[in-house]
């Protein structure tokens, strides 16, 4: 069974609960690429929710790269790898042509960075 609980007291809305317990268990290696995952009417009856909510966690995580969906044979997990490294990687390359475009060295980047992950 696919195993994932949503916390309906949170302050964290429950497609996005959703949508961090499916990365988290890629990145665990819990769920493999290939792996088929409930459809959105049945994952939505398993934990309660409304459909439409787990229809925009699956939306995103396929934006992501997370998920992949084969018409009717359903949805899967991606065989790309873990995408949100992938993810994370472009957006530092992005970042840093950003810096050097603005003439900035990398104290003055990694200070920019440092602030952000506070915030």
């Amino acid at each position: 069974m696919f195993e994932i609980t949503v916390s309906h007291d949170s302050g964290v809305p429950p497609y996005e609960q959703l949508r961090l317990a499916v990365i988290a268990r890629v990145r665990a290696g819990e769920l493999l690429a290939g792996t088929k995952i409930p459809t959105v009417r049945a994952l939505a009856a398993q934990l309660g929710l409304a459909p439409n909510t787990v229809a925009r966690a699956y939306r995103e995580l396929e934006q992501d790269g997370v998920l992949e969906t084969r018409g009717r044979r359903g949805t899967f997990i991606a065989s790309s790898g873990d995408p949100t490294v992938d993810a994370a990687g472009r957006a530092a390359a992005e970042y840093v042509a950003t810096i050097r475009r603005l003439g900035l060295d990398a104290a003055a980047a990694l200070h920019y960075v440092e602030t952000a992950l506070i915030a």
